[in-house]
């Protein structure tokens, strides 16, 4: 048919207005404004806790058992994947009670050691002479000492042993008094010793001395208190445990130095004596040695060699380490 075709009919524009046809998608758009962005933002967050959770699987951070200021070693090996963590290892264990007491047998022990003399006695001559009670007679403060043929003095020879001595006994954990350091210009006097022993409560003390006998006596010898009740002076409860003190020093001495018992004085190496203030006023077990013979040449040469005296010291520490732990 050459008839004319009618169109068909055009459907009306709902929003003929483009401005109209620009607002049907406004409210499209606001949503995406506002959606994109707050899932921009998540994506990002998620982003970085994943990072930061790799970084601390690939850098794991400092145990926290490490005190602050502590150095940690980046080159030290990683610890194994297996067996306990950081903070699961066991402490070290402390000392054993029995092997700190093996270590230091005489912690809570004091000991009193009494360099014979004083080097500076020589100058203060009319203080040493001063008469002095002990007990059951009067006698000199002091005196000088003596010496070897070649000028080495008691009071040098004296200190120098008690501080070896006292070096040992500390590090076995005694509390050490000296009745002088060196560090007074004279004395002190007998009688100030025993009382600085007896005011320390010591458990123990040994005086150090050396002789000045005739050149053909040799030897070494212990010297105990008599029994001695007079005036100031009572050693009855000393006597027996000074005794016994004696004769372990005795004993040590001679294994550990060497040197033989006098020759000269004594019986054995061992003397009693009664006239000796630092022994009758004493109210703590306590004994004299005298170490050798300083004018003997043997004698005077053993105790002129610090290895020597280093030995000396060591059988006075023994001998009161042996007496206290007994």
């Amino acid at each position: 048919m050459t008839g004319r075709t009618t169109p068909p009919p055009v459907e009306p524009d709902p929003y003929p207005d483009p401005e109209r046809r620009t607002a049907r998608w406004r409210p499209a758009v606001k949503l995406a404004s506002v959606v994109l962005p707050v899932c921009l933002i998540g994506w990002l967050g998620w982003q970085a806790v994943a990072n930061s959770a790799r970084d601390v699987t690939a850098h794991p951070s400092v145990s926290p058992h490490y005190a602050e200021g502590d150095r940690v070693d980046a080159s030290d090996p990683p610890a194994p994947e297996s067996g306990p963590s950081a903070d699961e290892a066991a402490p070290s264990p402390s000392p054993s009670p029995s092997a700190s007491a093996s270590n230091r047998p005489l912690s809570g022990k004091t000991v009193l050691l009494d360099p014979g003399h004083n080097a500076g006695n020589v100058k203060h001559t009319s203080d040493i002479n001063r008469q002095v009670n002990i007990g059951n007679s009067r006698k000199e403060c002091d005196t000088t000492g003596t010496s070897t043929n070649a000028g080495y003095s008691e009071a040098d020879f004296t200190l120098d042993v008690v501080h070896r001595a006292r070096q040992i006994l500390q590090d076995r954990g005694a509390t050490v008094a000296l009745t002088q350091d060196g560090d007074r210009p004279w004395g002190p006097c007998i009688d100030e010793r025993a009382r600085i022993g007896n005011e320390a409560k010591a458990d123990a003390a040994v005086s150090v001395h050396a002789d000045g006998a005739p050149a053909s006596g040799s030897g070494f010898h212990v010297i105990m208190p008599a029994k001695v009740v007079s005036g100031p002076a009572d050693t009855s409860a000393i006597v027996d445990p000074s005794h016994r003190l004696g004769v372990l020093l005795r004993d040590t001495f001679t294994s550990g130095t060497g040197e033989p018992t006098s020759s000269y004085i004594g019986q054995q190496g061992l003397d009693t004596r009664s006239d000796l203030g630092g022994l009758n006023l004493s109210k703590i077990p306590k004994v004299f040695i005298e170490c050798g013979n300083m004018r003997n040449t043997g004698d005077a040469g053993r105790m002129s060699d610090p290895e020597w005296r280093q030995r000396a010291a060591q059988a006075v520490a023994d001998a009161l380490t042996s007496y206290l732990t007994g």
